[in-house]
């Protein structure tokens, strides 16, 4: 999340800048090469030649798609690399993910973990309480997260 925000940072000033208005830049820099579209292609393959700034932080975000062990290969490397990326944004990331490095690496190298299951609790629980604000009171709500996210298993009569 941190190196899309900074990559968006440095693509609406450098577009600015230029008075660039290409629609499917931010597309071209956010998305996976592999997801790309030919338009976005091409418009990647401009901003390599016309942006030099902006294909830098493509490459420096380029790196967080990387996973497990290559991960924590990479990371030392990286922050070396933003700090001398002469990119604000990036600098300032470097240093943000130097202050929290050991927990990252602990992350990556002990536990494996993502926070991908609390996310996916969040976003069901947000969408159970837009559909309960017709509930007549807020426990109504808490049994049902319960019921759906809590992992009970219960057994209705008449069903086997």
């Amino acid at each position: 999340m941190w190196g899309t925000k900074a990559l968006d940072r440095v693509r609406r000033r450098t577009l600015e800048q230029a008075g660039d208005r290409d629609r499917n830049a931010r597309w071209a820099v956010v998305k996976n090469p592999g997801d790309l579209t030919d338009d976005q292609q091409l418009s990647l393959a401009r901003i390599k030649t016309t942006n030099s700034a902006l294909y830098r932080a493509y490459l420096l975000r380029a790196v967080f798609a990387t996973k497990g062990r290559r991960g924590e290969e990479l990371l030392a490397g990286w922050i070396a690399w933003a700090r001398r990326s002469r990119l604000h944004e990036f600098v300032a990331l470097a240093r943000t993910i130097k202050r929290f490095q050991q927990l990252i690496w602990n992350t990556l190298h002990k536990h494996g973990v993502s926070n991908a299951r609390s996310e996916a609790t969040n976003t069901h629980i947000r969408a159970l309480t837009k559909r309960a604000y017709g509930y007549h009171s807020p426990e109504a709500l808490i049994a049902m997260a319960m019921l759906t996210r809590g992992g009970l298993n219960l057994e209705l009569p008449g069903r086997k």
